[in-house]
Formats: structure tokens, sequence, C-alpha cells
């Protein structure tokens, strides 16, 4: 079996990567190429690395032509710089994905027996309040930033070359994934891996909303473990809905620095400032809280079970500790 992981480069990419290495797929093994616009100085032994742009014209099509058994389409620029350069973001987060579609119903039409499948990371920022206290399956979607618009108008897109034979594919609608290892990107939603990773580190965390605010979290190592997943599932199950919500742990701020609290102590959280940041506030305030992903659960899709579990795998996969 061969998979293609666009945005390979990236974290999320990187940990799907070596769960593929490790485990593999339906009991096979995966070749793997990875295409993104960066990788990290440590790769994967024995893993192709492509650089270059899924938004450049004509690297679609070239993609498409190697014919991989499943892509992983997790390529994107993220929330916040999605919202502060319009341009930008519709550029990178939606025409290279019709142009990829595009590709391989090509390639579909050539050799009628090719139909891969195609596992796309989508988001909670679909959805768009006012929100009842959990968001069921039945919610509508209706986002309230560029970024959500840009990654509801890419399953649309999805189900649509599924419904006519050209894909197989399923969307999954991503938790904030935390605690991500590194540096803090672009995102909104960066500040929620900050107050967690930067005083475990050693270091001080801003922290830009108020500790009232709920989220939607997953682990990496439940994010990889969701891809994976998604890339054997049965899609007659979804009777032609292939967008899910997936499980995760709802909890606050405040939450998250008792959880950090108890794994690390009184030190560690002193490290984390508040400094309000509105556009942050205002971003966040637009994210959905809380979710009841039955039909995820039903399908086999297994998550954290709690904030502490959360933080108990950064220290274990991530967390750089002096030689001793």
């Amino acid at each position: 079996m061969r998979a293609l992981i666009l945005g390979g480069g990236g974290m999320v990419g990187q940990k799907l990567a070596h769960h593929l290495v490790a485990n593999g797929l339906d009991g096979q093994p995966v070749e793997i190429t990875l295409h993104d616009i960066a990788f990290p100085p440590v790769s994967l032994a024995n893993v192709p690395q492509v650089t270059g742009s899924i938004a450049d014209v004509g690297v679609a099509e070239t993609l498409a032509k190697t014919k991989p058994d499943v892509i992983f389409h997790l390529a994107s620029v993220v929330s916040g710089e999605a919202e502060a350069d319009f341009s930008k973001g519709w550029a990178v987060n939606m025409h290279p994905t019709w142009a990829l579609l595009e590709a391989l119903r090509a390639e579909h039409e050539a050799d009628p027996s090719y139909r891969p499948r195609v596992v796309f990371t989508s988001s909670i920022a679909v959805f768009g309040g006012p929100y009842p206290d959990k968001i069921s399956d039945e919610f509508l979607c209706a986002p309230q930033t560029s970024y959500g618009a840009q990654k509801l108008i890419c399953e649309t897109m999805i189900t649509d070359f599924s419904r006519k034979g050209f894909i197989d594919g399923v969307s999954i609608r991503l938790p904030t994934i935390c605690v991500r290892p590194g540096k803090p990107n672009a995102a909104a939603s960066s500040f929620f891996s900050g107050i967690i990773r930067e005083p475990l580190n050693g270091q001080e965390a801003i922290l830009p909303a108020a500790d009232s605010t709920r989220h939607w979290f997953a682990s990496p190592r439940s994010a990889a473990g969701f891809l994976a997943h998604a890339a054997t599932l049965d899609t007659a199950l979804l009777h032609g809905r292939r967008a899910l919500n997936l499980p995760g742990i709802s909890c606050t701020v405040a939450e998250q620095i008792e959880a950090l609290r108890d794994v690390a102590g009184n030190d560690v959280v002193r490290l984390i400032k508040p400094q309000p940041d509105p556009v942050i506030e205002r971003i966040v305030e637009g994210w959905p809280r809380d979710f009841a992903p039955e039909r995820a659960l039903a399908l086999g899709f297994k998550a954290d079970a709690s904030f502490k579990d959360i933080i108990q795998i950064y220290l274990d996969d991530d967390l750089q500790r002096p030689p001793s």
C-alpha cells in the first residue's frame, strides 16, 4: 500500500508518518511519501520527502499521477494566518484541494479501477454559534472565520467527488491538537498548547484569553490514530455523510491549568502570564466548546481519557529533557 501525506513536514504529518512506519495500515506495511514546503532537520529513514507547495501550478497533477492508494491531505495555512491574510487563506486552503480532486478525477477517468482513499483534515471551525451545550452530529455548519469556511468548502467537494465515484473520501473534523511540540505557530489556538508546553520547558507563556474559555482537545498521538483509522474505514457506513466530528476532551483553560498543576506543580503554573488579546478572544469565542460525536465513536474512533493524559502524552513523546 502506498500513502502520500500532504503537509507531511508539519507536526501532525510527522506524527502520522511515524505511526504508519510503526503500525502500517490494516496489517499491511505502507510505502510513504511526504510532501511539504519544508521538513524538520531530523527525518524518518527511507521515507521520501518531496519539497514543494501544493498551491503551485501543476503540483497536484504531478502528485496525482503517482496514483497513491491513500492520500492524507493535511496541507493548509493555520486559522490565524488565514484570517489575517484573506487571499493566502483561500489560495492555499481551498484552491489546491480543487486542483487535487480534479487531478485525481482525471486519473480515475483514465483508469476506472483507480479510486483512492482521500482523508482530509477538516476542523471544528466549520461550526458557528450560538452553540448548544454539546454539538451533536446533526448541528448546522455555519463557520464564522475564513479558515472554517475554507474547510467546509473542501469537505463539500470531497463529498461530491466521492458521490460521483472519482475518489473514496472522508473528512475528519479534528479537535484542537494539544500539546503541540516545538515553537508556537500562527494559529489562533496556539496558546492552548503554549500555556502547557512553555512552562514545562521552564519558559513563560502568555495567556491571551480568559481562563473560563472552554474548548475541545485531542493529543497529537490521538490525531495520528484518527487519520490512520479514517484511512481504513468502511465508508459505506457513512451513508453519504462523509464528514465526521471526532471525539476529544472538553475543558476550560482553568481546567487545563489545574491539570498542569497536578502534573508539574505550582512553580510551573506560575510561568503562565495573563495578557488579554481581543483579536484572539474574538476568534476563539466563535469556536465550539463540546461535542457528542456519536457517529465517530460508533465507527471506532478513540481519543484521550482526560486533559491530564494529554499532558502526560506530551511528557512521554515530546518533552526535550536535558541529558542526565
